[in-house]
């Protein structure tokens, strides 16, 4: 694949999702009749539709351009490969795309897709078995890892760029041009989306476009890394890239385990999270992310290119770790509400037993119980049945008290 076929790829991929997305916007900030009581403004309530589908115009105007350069036969040998992981990306980012339209639990069905949409990627590739069962393994897991980047406005449009933008010189560098088709119109196509999902975000990526953005990047990473020639040390660079993402999903788990909180429930425990509770902006959460993703991206990159010794790649990963145990330290959960225990709570009704109260002996005029006009706690009673109050504590003693009126 030339590069001027390149080029006109990612401008087309560009051009697309920027006229998409302005007019899903357009849609979503369009009021509607009957206005809805509960929406301000009088926006009807498939504005939050609308907002949340803005992925769909990525999944459009990738798709678009790499399918039109594979028809018009840019992708030369290599298009079963392309042809596998765009018709892959595709798959699960319809997934996605019904659960934008209709919330629904996928977890028991996300999974089993994206295998499979791994699975038709390696075959259609042509990779050994065992490679391919690696490969699978790999694509599943960085999907869901760069999945879960989207809790901010603009983290994952902002990582997703930086990392394609480096798959796309790393697919450049290898033996197979023609797997940089993908790569560079993503690159175009969250570019484009970026005017419109940085903060405050006009439309968001959604399930659609976060999956379809994630199992791309992965896919991508693996058959260029089964592509490149061995002098390469694709096998060590291209893990790198990922780097962001796999530190975000392990400083979940992590965090989830020692909360003993489900693994499965989203919650606000995420990297630009706990920027948050430290005074960061949420568009300086994405800008220090994407500068973050920035590093292991350039590192792999001249690794790749043979420029830096393979040594260098151990520095961020190092990094990352350090980063994940600091991010750790910053509280993510509310403390639980401690309920009184039942201990506790006789112990304060319980009558105590040597209190300083005078007793109703010492008070002026009163007189013990009758027999059967005592109260149910044994108080102390009048002549005509009603309950003796004890004078107020003044400090002195009640002999005193008696000398003093006599």
């Amino acid at each position: 694949m030339n590069v001027l076929g390149i080029i006109a790829s990612g401008v087309a991929a560009l051009f697309i999702t920027v006229a998409l997305a302005k007019g899903a916007r357009r849609a979503a900030l369009r009021p509607h009749a009957p206005h809805a009581p509960d929406e301000p403004g009088g926006r009807a309530p498939r504005a939050a539709v609308l907002r949340r589908t803005g992925g769909a115009t990525v999944v459009l105007g990738v798709g678009t351009a790499a399918g039109g350069a594979l028809w018009l036969g840019a992708a030369d040998g290599s298009a079963g490969s392309v042809a596998g992981l765009l018709a892959g990306a595709g798959i699960v980012a319809a997934l996605g795309l019904v659960h934008d339209l209709k919330p629904f639990r996928t977890a028991a069905l996300r999974l089993p897709v994206q295998a499979a949409a791994a699975v038709l990627v390696v075959c259609l590739a042509g990779l050994s078995p065992a490679a391919g069962v690696l490969a699978v393994l790999w694509i599943v897991l960085v999907a869901n890892a760069f999945a879960l980047l989207d809790h901010a406005d603009g983290l994952l449009t902002t990582v997703g760029l930086v990392t394609a933008a480096g798959l796309l010189a790393c697919a450049a560098l290898g033996g197979d041009p023609a797997l940089t088709l993908l790569p560079a119109t993503l690159v175009a196509g969250l570019a484009g989306f970026l005017l419109h999902n940085w903060h405050p975000a006009r439309l968001r990526l959604g399930a659609s476009g976060a999956q379809f953005t994630g199992f791309a990047l992965a896919a991508s990473g693996a058959l260029i890394q089964a592509a490149a020639p061995s002098g390469r040390a694709a096998w060590a660079a291209l893990p790198v890239l990922a780097t962001v993402a796999l530190a975000d999903t392990a400083l979940v788990l992590i965090s989830r385990r020692r909360a003993a909180r489900s693994l499965l429930r989203d919650t606000d425990d995420h990297i630009a999270h706990r920027l948050r509770r430290v005074r960061v902006t949420v568009p300086g959460a994405a800008v220090l992310l994407g500068l973050w993703a920035a590093v292991p991206v350039t590192t792999a990159t001249l690794v790749y290119a043979e420029l830096l010794h393979p040594a260098f790649l151990l520095l961020p990963p190092a990094g990352s770790v350090a980063a994940v145990f600091a991010l750790l330290r910053i509280p993510a959960y509310s403390p639980p509400r401690t309920a009184p225990s039942r201990t506790a709570s006789r112990r304060t009704t319980a009558p105590t037993t040597g209190a300083a109260i005078p007793s109703a002996a010492s008070a002026p005029g009163a007189t013990g119980p009758a027999p059967g006009k005592g109260g149910p706690s044994g108080t102390a009673r009048t002549a005509a049945g009603h309950p003796t109050v004890p004078p107020p504590p003044t400090g002195r003693s009640a002999a005193g008290v008696a000398a003093e009126r006599s």
